[in-house]
């Protein structure tokens, strides 16, 4: 793993990323990502699992991989433990360093961008009550990233990172964003009910069950 003096780290979130990526070991362990961003917080390690879902997803096993620590800090966030613990089994657990290579390179573009927009801003969207109700949030969706659905990691992994960036810059407006996603999944998901619910009793009538 890498020893960096991470209390005193000020490089930019999007650099750390970059400098992951240039190591040799072809073994990226998640035990490394703990290291390398627990100093950041719970935001920094959301932004980057969530980024991670989206860029290398599609690959069999890893939305189980980056997802499950996603599960745990959603936990931790809702419970205000100060600092991710994960299990030695889990830290023990890896992807190819190429794979997320080949994913960085799709995302870092858009995570530099942003990076400059951001600043400190909308405090009531960061403080410990919104950090307990994001934690709720997270939990939800990443029981939605762990299963086997087929495309179904890209919006909820889009919304923990929006929440996970918010939470790491201190940007309340990029938290606010990312409730508008969890309404709009909601919003979606009430209506395909709907349909749903209504194609299936158009159906039980017809056939005179009803």
């Amino acid at each position: 793993m890498p020893d960096y003096d991470y209390q005193s780290d000020t490089r930019p979130f999007s650099q750390v990323l970059e400098d992951i990526g240039d190591k040799h070991d072809p073994k990226l362990y998640l035990g490394e990502l703990v290291n390398a961003f627990g100093e950041r917080g719970f935001g920094a390690l959301m932004l980057f699992f969530g980024l991670m879902n989206i860029a290398i997803g599609i690959i069999p096993g890893t939305t189980t991989i980056l997802g499950a620590p996603l599960l745990l800090m959603g936990l931790q966030l809702m419970t205000r433990q100060d600092q991710l613990w994960l299990p030695k089994w889990a830290l023990r657990r890896w992807i190819e360093r190429a794979a997320y290579r080949s994913g960085l390179e799709k995302v870092l573009p858009r995570v530099k961008q942003v990076e400059r927009l951001s600043r400190p801003r909308l405090s009531i969207m960061t403080s410990q009550v919104s950090e307990v109700l994001i934690g709720v949030a997270t939990v939800a969706l990443a029981f939605i990233l762990i299963l086997p659905i087929w495309g179904g990691n890209l919006v909820p992994a889009l919304i923990i990172s929006t929440f996970g960036f918010g939470l790491m810059q201190r940007d309340g407006l990029v938290v606010l964003v990312g409730w508008a996603g969890v309404a709009g999944v909601c919003v979606f998901v009430w209506v395909a009910w709907e349909l749903v619910s209504r194609a299936f009793l158009a159906v039980y009538q017809m056939l005179g069950l009803g």
